[in-house]
């Protein structure tokens, strides 16, 4: 077991652990958010063949290289074409076709003009500038080309991919299972929402804040419910859930205090402890352990820093566990929008706020209240700072490392 080791060594040390993953095959509307199992190639050029992008007419450049306001280029119609026929007619020289807008191109033409653009009647249209072969054209494959990939594999697949697999007349994608996460709340003091408040008693929040920013990744929480101060009925609540369960996260009871049961209930399990403590503040009241092959994660139970410990130590893991490619947040250098008036100490701080661009540089401007117990410093946040440990107070414009979140 590690104790008191940075944050970037704790979050190093999940993602060492192994994951394993099932696919299921989801029809492509029901695919949104989840993670593709293998690269998604293009079986058919899009678009398919060449065709107009608006209304107007079709016909070959080089009729229409002399053309002046004076001496238009005068072109016979021969055809109209609509979008989804295909034209019959062959577009000879002094000829041109009527055409709509997503119309295939005639094979002989390699031009296109606006209606507005022209003089026209039933039988001829007028054409007064010189229009350049090849202008105006969507040609075939302009998107996609066949064999390109539209989704990688580990790419959370977004309505642009949903829009590619059904260009392909794609019906379904192999995509990865969510995996399932319970989470469990530790304390004699809580009560469920809904429930009765006595004296003393909180409510348990900090399970519905955790399973929406699991929601959010691709997982699928389940609530594990509220288990009292007792490390043995702690840990019979955590066996079940690890046996119905990918992973288990704890909140409440990860740190130092005569009734803070993580670590003795995940030994009765059995459990190798990866580490315990992470020189952060907030969040530092974190335990990680492996049971069976699986990840038991404990959190603090001071909301906030619950959160800022799943964000910052077990995202990326989770993002793992999701099948995800990319599973870091994104790093960015900033500059203090406010001076960071306290030394940080023997911990690193992480601070909740905002990104701010002033006059093209890039800002953190802190939220007020950066307490652990204060979730509503997360509302609007998304920056996570860092303040490394030993730094002394920072005035405005020091330079920083935040996590995108």
């Amino acid at each position: 077991m590690q104790k008191d080791i940075d944050a970037d060594s704790a979050c190093a040390l999940l993602l060492e652990c192994q994951t394993e993953f099932t696919c299921e095959t989801v029809d492509i509307q029901s695919a949104l958010y989840r993670v593709a199992t293998k690269d998604v190639a293009a079986k058919i050029p899009v678009p398919p063949f060449s065709r107009s992008p608006f209304d107007g007419y079709v016909f070959r450049g080089e009729d229409t290289q002399s053309a002046t306001r004076e001496n238009p280029a005068v072109l016979k119609i021969v055809e109209e074409i609509p979008a989804g026929v295909m034209p019959t007619t062959e577009i000879s020289p002094g000829t041109a076709a009527k055409i709509l807008t997503g119309a295939p191109i005639p094979p002989e033409a390699d031009a296109t003009i606006k209606y507005e653009l022209t003089e026209f009647t039933d039988s001829e249209v007028r054409i007064f500038d010189p229009v350049s072969p090849g202008r105006d054209i969507v040609k075939l494959g302009a998107d996609v080309m066949p064999g390109e990939i539209i989704c990688p594999k580990g790419e959370v697949i977004t309505a642009t991919q949903i829009s590619s697999f059904a260009n392909q007349g794609f019906l379904s994608v192999e995509v990865y299972r969510k995996p399932q996460i319970t989470v469990i709340s530790t304390g004699t003091e809580l009560r469920e929402a809904g429930d009765a408040l006595p004296p003393a008693a909180i409510y348990n929040s900090n399970v519905y804040t955790l399973m929406a920013y699991l929601q959010e990744v691709g997982a699928n929480p389940i609530n594990g419910g509220i288990v009292p101060d007792d490390e043995e009925a702690i840990a019979r609540k955590l066996r079940q859930a690890l046996n119905e369960s990918d992973m288990v996260i704890t909140t409440g009871g990860a740190s130092v205090g005569d009734y803070d049961y993580a670590i003795r209930s995940a030994e009765l399990l059995g459990a190798e402890i990866l580490f315990w403590k992470v020189l952060m503040k907030p969040g530092g009241a974190i335990m990680a352990a492996r049971v069976d092959g699986k990840v038991l994660l404990s959190l603090s139970g001071n909301p906030a820093a619950a959160v800022i410990g799943l964000l910052r130590i077990a995202m990326p893991y989770i993002k793992k566990l999701c099948g995800r490619r990319e599973v870091c947040f994104p790093e960015v250098n900033v500059k203090l929008r406010k001076p960071f008036t306290k030394s940080s100490g023997e911990k690193t701080r992480i601070l909740r706020g905002r990104l701010e661009i002033i006059d093209s540089i890039a800002f953190f401007n802190e939220n007020y209240g950066q307490e652990s117990e204060k979730i509503t410093t997360f509302l609007g946040c998304d920056l996570l700072a860092e303040i490394p440990l030993g730094s002394p107070p920072l005035e405005i414009g020091a330079n920083i490392k935040a996590y995108r979140v």
